[in-house]
């Protein structure tokens, strides 16, 4: 199995520059928060889907999602003219699909455990191209290209707090880091009623959890599970896994809005939740704000 490499990331970086913010580094409380809910899809997800469309040149796209891939992919999907179809389960954020219809993608709800069939489906019945929302390469590299941009902007970064779901964030960016400084830490963080990630490390081997379980979790961007691709990478790159509560999670969003004015879904806020906590080694510390793709009414009822 092929894994990312820098070229690979630093091929993405090139291919991206039309469409991607250079997100900041926004200082708060002893931490950088690295504020990719600042993308114009509100997350991160858009460098990993512009970065496959625009290397692959398809007809048309199809994938499976919780929201913010999906998003991405139909705005990529419209940037270059070609149809997209996002299957997303019930239960997705009704803030995030309707952005989905809103970039001109078709729009199909399934039971949570029918996304991935749903769309390999579609791949046979439209001859559609499925770009995954974390395992394929160019996925990976296009989330890598986070990593390059904290590398150019903060060099004396120790640590690199990444949430984790699929797992392609945290292999794009942990690679980026790792291949030039090695001796940064880069941790994953996911909530504890979705640690899939956390267990199969252990393991040694993926090891999945099934919808009831993660459904559990109010950070619904981190119920995935990860694959054979995105697992060889984690275990080559990743320093470790650190877990947190449904309780820190809220604390954290309510942190970002009072202190830095940021918007954070519960799934951009766990890294800073993990950073709270002081479950993490202390140092100059980045934590990704992977997204603020918020439903309202949850938000008002955090806050």
């Amino acid at each position: 199995m092929r894994l990312v490499e820098i070229a690979d990331i630093r091929a993405a970086a090139e291919r991206i520059t039309p469409v991607v913010v250079h997100t900041p580094l926004v200082p708060v409380d002893g931490l950088w928060i690295k504020a990719e809910s600042l993308q114009r899809v509100g997350s991160f997800k858009i460098r990993g889907a512009y970065n496959a469309v625009a290397s692959l040149r398809p007809s048309g796209v199809v994938t499976h999602s919780s929201g913010n891939h999906g998003q991405a992919l139909a705005y990529a999907a419209r940037e270059f003219g070609v149809p997209c179809v996002v299957v997303v389960p019930e239960g997705t954020p009704q803030v995030k699909a309707s952005a989905i219809e809103s970039y001109g993608a078709e729009l199909i709800v399934v039971p949570p455990e029918q996304r991935l069939s749903a769309a390999e489906k579609l791949v046979e019945e439209r001859g559609l191209t499925m770009i995954p929302p974390y395992d394929h390469p160019a996925v990976i590299a296009g989330q890598g290209t986070i990593g390059l941009e904290i590398l150019t902007d903060l060099p004396e970064v120790e640590l690199v707090l990444v949430p984790v779901s699929g797992g392609g964030l945290a292999s794009g960016i942990a690679a980026a880091i790792k291949a030039s400084r090695p001796d940064i830490r880069v941790l994953g963080v996911e909530p504890e009623l979705a640690a899939d990630a956390a267990e199969s490390l252990a393991a040694g081997r993926p090891i999945a959890w099934e919808p009831a379980r993660t459904f559990r979790t109010i950070a619904d961007g981190l119920r995935a599970d990860l694959s054979p691709l995105t697992f060889a990478h984690l275990r080559r790159h990743l320093d470790g896994i650190v877990t947190v509560s449904e309780d820190e999670i809220r604390q954290a969003m309510r942190h970002l809005f009072g202190s830095a004015r940021l918007v954070a879904e519960p799934s951009g806020a766990v890294t800073t939740a993990a950073a709270l906590s002081g479950r993490v080694p202390a140092g100059r510390t980045v934590v990704i704000l992977s997204g603020g793709n918020v439903d309202p009414d949850l938000y008002r009822q955090v806050i």
